[in-house]
């Protein structure tokens, strides 16, 4: 292994957590200002990307098998639906985050219903993005012309 791999593995390492950091930055402030799930779940995709690049699909998927992310895909839209069903079974329209503590004075519904959906969101995205990247990363090279 040469020089050039330790350099970009321990570079890896360093940055690995403070990617993810930020993920969960943006995820759980996403309802005072920019940011939320989507833009989340993308960061967090980008950290295990990384960690691919420099480690190695395998590695990455013995990490975070691809059956996982699977269900990390249904699990997220589950969440965002559900939090919806809820208020249309709470009596409010699709959605209406109000309904979910009906009695606050300071918006609670609404602080709570946008850390579900947003949180559901990121989780979608989080494991669709680097399933994408699974199968990319993980398909086998087409023969060119020049092979034959």
């Amino acid at each position: 292994m040469g020089m050039g791999h330790v350099i970009l593995r321990v570079t890896i390492k360093v940055l690995f957590a403070p990617i993810v950091l930020f993920a969960l930055y943006v995820q759980f402030h996403g309802d005072y200002g920019p940011g939320g799930g989507f833009q989340a779940g993308v960061i967090m995709a980008v950290a295990f990307v990384l960690h691919a690049l420099g480690f190695g699909l395998q590695a990455t998927k013995k990490a975070i098998p691809p059956r996982i992310l699977t269900a990390g895909m249904a699990l997220g839209v589950l969440i965002y639906a559900g939090t919806g069903v809820l208020t249309l079974l709470l009596g409010a329209n699709f959605l209406d985050y109000d309904v979910i503590d009906p009695d606050s004075h300071h918006n609670a519904g609404q602080h709570i219903g946008i850390l579900v959906v947003e949180f559901g969101v990121g989780l979608a995205v989080a494991s669709t993005m680097l399933q994408i990247f699974y199968v990319f990363a993980g398909r086998e090279a087409e023969p060119s012309d020049d092979a034959w």
